[in-house]
């Protein structure tokens, strides 16, 4: 069986989309979740990297979406 391989740059993009939808700044969600480097969220956003388990679950909380809502694959 050949599993799907999450797409950084789609997820990214994905994730700015919920975010905005959802009426919060990408400033108020890096607050929410504690996160003290902001670029680390930019780093996110772009696709250079993806949420850890335990931020992905936080994102999915903060957004009322599921962490399959926010994956994109390829």
């Amino acid at each position: 069986m050949i599993y799907p391989v999450i797409d950084p740059a789609g997820t990214g993009s994905n994730l700015r989309s919920l975010i905005v939808s959802s009426g919060n700044s990408i400033a108020d969600v890096g607050r929410m979740l504690g996160i003290a480097d902001m670029s680390t969220m930019y780093k996110w956003l772009r696709g250079d990297a993806l949420p850890g388990i335990d931020n992905m679950l936080a994102l999915s909380i903060i957004l009322n979406v599921s962490i399959n809502d926010i994956l994109v694959t390829k």
